[in-house]
């Protein structure tokens, strides 16, 4: 995305509405641009407040990145009215997760400026299972095969078409 450019916000998925809105940003980003649909994500939720997409270097498959809308670098950046929000979406999607994975549970966390890889804002949702080799902070990354990621994302979607979704989010 040029410097200086804007960027719109993408509709809920499944929600049929489009609530897109222009922001101005000062540099590139690549979640911004997963935001504003110029890069292809497999994404698994999207509304006004955050967009989850598989992450394309998963630690397993299932792995899925949640992004607020508004471009912030770190958690510290959030407004505070805008944290319940974020992590109500965080918690809806570590539970969909675990359910169209099947997984036993999942590891959620984020880095804040330290190993942040894309200076935007986010949580990994990283379905785990007992004994599935993870441990400490070494962390080695796979890939998808050719249409995996697209048939994970679709088992996700599937999953929270069924979830009691207010069940999660005060603010929908």
């Amino acid at each position: 995305m040029p410097r200086g450019g804007v960027r719109a916000v993408v509709p809920a998925v499944g929600s049929g509405a489009y609530r897109a809105r222009m922001e101005p940003i000062d540099q590139p980003c690549a979640f911004c641009d997963i935001i504003a649909g110029s890069t292809p994500a497999d994404i698994v939720w999207a509304d006004r407040i955050a967009i989850g997409f598989l992450d394309r270097s998963p630690l397993f498959a299932g792995h899925t990145l949640v992004v607020p809308t508004d471009h912030v670098v770190q958690l510290a950046d959030l407004s505070p009215g805008s944290v319940g929000p974020f992590f109500e979406r965080v918690q809806l999607l570590a539970a969909a997760v675990t359910e169209a994975i099947g997984a036993g549970g999942t590891f959620v966390a984020m880095n804040n400026i330290v190993s942040q890889s894309v200076p935007h804002l986010h949580a990994h949702v990283v379905p785990r299972r007992k004994g599935d080799g993870l441990r400490g902070f070494f962390w080695p990354r796979q890939r998808y095969a050719e249409g995996e990621s697209a048939a994970v994302a679709e088992r996700i979607v599937s999953t929270l078409a069924w979830f009691d979704v207010d069940r999660f989010l005060s603010n929908p």
